[in-house]
């Protein structure tokens, strides 16, 4: 190679590195929403802002009077006028529960505003590698739907309920690991074609797809856990209620039901499915470190699915203490990332 074509090979393969690390950010800024949206609901916060304003609504109540127009909206609500109005909450508890709505509220608009003038730059350079810029479009317009979806799920606690769908509690989450999964794959498809020099995305074999297919079932589980309250049923482990089976299950309206919506049985399929995760995740790592240069996703693979466990574990003996469950929730988007990151490296191509 000449010393012209040189520095142009070099910035060939500059941009989609630079590209890539614009995606990591983005993705680590999506895990960070995971996690604060996890305490969100812990503390029962997802509630207290009552209006949905897209750009407004990021500057807080500034002023004394901005905070009680916003209390006397959450007010308005059947969580208030059931749960914490006979309580007694004062405007000091309802500030508190709004700074972390608020919070994931906002980072949830950085997020947004943060890809969007990343992708206007390398678009202006044009740095965006071909085949790649409907892909970017694509990860944006998913967040827009990520952010109308949340507004759905609160709206769902608003007027007839004192808490948000499990259901839509469920969808939004599962969006948010989906993007976070689609953004750390992308990126990785870049920093090979940065290595490289050409464009060899990787496929999603079949190994990887029942294994992601296997520990989505969990993470649905696991958000129908948190929106029922699920994980207070049964404060034991491994038994629940001194039996392997739980008393109490609903099964008036039928399995379909009961499988769906009550929150002795989904703990139990959330507790004990784990194990057909973990399974999974053995036989899948095992896969992934047979793969020149893999060894670390393997590693990371092994880690996260052995703290989630324990991590489980000791969030229901604890009686769902909210750091214990909020790092629950935060590695087991860690144990989704390292396991997209096992499934692109087993899915290259030579």
């Amino acid at each position: 190679m000449d010393s012209a074509s040189a520095p142009s090979a070099l910035a060939a393969r500059s941009r989609p590195r630079a590209l890539a690390n614009l995606l990591f950010v983005v993705a680590a800024m999506v895990f960070a929403m995971v996690v604060v949206g996890g305490i969100t609901r812990l503390t029962e916060s997802g509630l207290s802002i009552t209006e949905w304003r897209p750009v407004s609504g990021a500057i807080p109540p500034l002023t004394h009077a901005d905070w009680e127009r916003a209390f006397a909206l959450y007010q308005r609500i059947p969580e208030y006028k059931e749960i914490n109005g006979p309580a007694g909450m004062t405007l000091a508890q309802f500030r508190h529960i709004y700074w972390w709505e608020f919070v994931h509220r906002l980072l949830g608009r950085l997020i947004g505003v943060v890809f969007a003038i990343g992708l206007v730059a390398f678009a202006a350079m044009r740095a965006i590698p071909k085949g790649y810029g409907w892909k970017m479009i694509g990860l944006l317009v998913l967040g827009g739907l990520q952010g109308a979806l949340g507004w759905y799920m609160v709206e769902s606690g608003l007027q007839y309920r004192t808490d948000v769908s499990h259901f839509r509690l469920s969808a939004h989450l599962l969006l948010a690991l989906a993007i976070m999964s689609a953004l750390i794959w992308v990126a990785l498809d870049l920093r090979r074609m940065a290595a490289t020099g050409a464009d060899q995305p990787s496929r999603l074999t079949a190994p990887a797809t029942a294994t992601l297919v296997i520990l989505f079932v969990q993470l649905m589980f696991g958000a129908w856990v948190a929106g029922l309250n699920a994980g207070q049923v049964a404060p034991t482990w491994p038994d629940m209620q001194g039996r392997f089976f739980p008393q109490g299950v609903d099964w008036s309206r039928g399995f379909v039901w009961a499988l769906t919506n009550d929150p002795y049985l989904v703990h139990f399929v959330h507790r004990w499915w784990a194990w057909v995760v973990v399974a999974a995740m053995v036989v899948f790592a095992r896969k992934v470190r047979r793969v020149p240069g893999a060894r670390a996703a393997s590693i990371a693979i092994h880690s996260t699915f052995g703290t989630q466990v324990l991590l489980g574990i000791l969030t229901v003996l604890s009686g769902v203490a909210i750091w214990l469950a909020a790092l629950h929730q935060a590695v087991g988007a860690l144990l989704l990332a390292s396991t997209i990151w096992g499934a692109h490296e087993f899915g290259k191509r030579p």
